[in-house]
């Protein structure tokens, strides 16, 4: 039995099932909806009942792909979509056609060096090299899209590594934005299973100025923190002057509806040098900790 070869398996893979269920003959019932394999089926996948599957399906595709890619842990990068590079941002002041929207492009020009610090900071956490098991570290991870998520992922092409997007589906058209890996670039419909997906590897997170979306993401991982559902991580806060002038995080501690202790799960930085610095020394502090 030594040099007797078992076979790796005895059922047939689906995909050979399905390349099958292609080529049945045509009749009134293999025409019918009801004889589609279950999985080739989309109007039943899509039916209301399903959703608990589109989860698991949602949840298991991007985790399985990154698992496969060797990503062992990701820097998050949070920010708007609506900051664009320095030069961009200038050809939008240039057209503001009143006071209002030129009001606001001149604010716009002034946050649009994140996009430059974003970029940085990316090629920074994207020459951490693989750990011993051959496992990648710190892989830059955004939400696909343009702008400070498009600077993230520019800045791992910059030094020739690969980057993760997060896209999600939206009523207006949209497209990941070039730099995204292709092989790691992830659509959603969920919110909730994209916003896991950003924090299952987290191991470090900036959130650069953004809107509602960028505060729906900080905030979910602050109150995690908080509640001791997941462990701390480096949350970095880019821009001190517009995060203080939009959320009065001392007045929540002053109303007592939260500790001042809540307030040190982030640390407010301006540069990606300075970023860095947060999460070296997180990082020196927890293995001496551990050691």
């Amino acid at each position: 039995m030594t040099d007797t070869r078992l076979p790796e398996r005895v059922f047939p893979r689906a995909s050979q099932d399905a390349a099958s269920a292609q080529q049945a003959i045509s009749t009134p019932q293999t025409e019918h909806p009801a004889y589609k394999l279950a999985f080739q089926d989309m109007d039943f996948l899509l039916r209301e009942d399903l959703r608990p599957v589109r989860f698991q399906l949602e949840l298991l595709k991007p985790e399985l792909l990154l698992e496969e890619a060797k990503i062992a842990s990701t820097f998050v990068m949070y920010g708007s979509a609506r900051i664009p590079e320095p030069a961009k941002a200038q050809a939008m002041l240039d057209i503001a056609s009143d006071d209002t929207a030129r009001a606001i492009a001149e604010r716009l020009v002034a946050k649009s060096r994140y996009y430059d610090v974003a970029r940085e900071l990316a090629q920074i956490a994207s020459r951490v090299p693989r750990d011993q098991h051959g496992m990648r570290q710190f892989v830059v991870c955004s939400g696909g899209g343009p702008s400070i998520m498009e600077a993230a992922n520019r800045g791992a092409t910059d030094v020739g590594a690969e980057s993760i997007g997060l896209n999600i589906v939206l009523p207006h058209e949209q497209a990941p934005n070039p730099y995204v890996t292709p092989s790691l670039s992830f659509q959603f419909h969920y919110f909730a299973l994209r916003k896991m997906h950003f924090l299952l590897r987290a191991r470090a997170l900036a959130a650069f100025p953004g809107g509602f979306g960028t505060f729906d993401e900080l905030f979910e991982l602050l109150t995690l923190i908080q509640t001791g559902k997941i462990k701390p991580i480096p949350v970095l806060l880019f821009g001190r002057e517009f995060w203080e002038k939009v959320v009065n995080f001392q007045a929540l501690v002053d109303e007592g509806v939260v500790s001042q202790r809540d307030l040190g799960i982030f640390t407010y930085v301006e540069t990606a040098e300075e970023a860095w610095d947060v999460v070296r020394a997180f990082y020196e502090e927890q293995a001496k900790k551990d050691g």
